[in-house]
């Protein structure tokens, strides 16, 4: 167990640096227009990187360190992109537009709420 945890964290650890390098450029080059292009550039690449490791990985060390960690670290919509395929691909279609119709009211929810709790009034 603390083996494996080491090996997410390490992979956690290079996926966050590589998101934030990755924002930051991309913010340095669409200052002009009003639009998250960092945000939704790693997502995108995420996303595919996750798609690929899928069907590459099996699981054990790398599956930990490339999914998991890099994976986990680089963007979570890649995880919720994965966890939303494979109940697509299973039949659960129904659970699955609820997953994805829940986890974006649930999360901006929390988001405002938290927002909310942290704002002087």
């Amino acid at each position: 167990m603390l083996k494996e945890a080491l090996i997410v964290g390490t992979g956690g650890f290079a996926g966050s640096a590589l998101r934030y390098a990755v924002t930051s450029l991309m913010t340095h080059f669409s200052q002009a227009v009003a639009f998250p292009m960092g945000t939704l550039t790693v997502n995108a690449i995420g996303s595919l990187l996750i798609g690929l490791l899928l069907g590459a990985c099996r699981p054990g060390g790398w599956y930990y360190l490339c999914v998991v960690g890099f994976c986990g670290g680089f963007t979570t919509f890649s995880t919720f992109s994965a966890d939303l395929l494979a109940m697509l691909r299973s039949g659960d279609r129904t659970g699955g537009l609820l997953y994805a119709a829940g986890s974006i009211a649930v999360c901006l929810t929390c988001v405002w709420l938290g927002s909310l709790l942290t704002t002087k009034q």
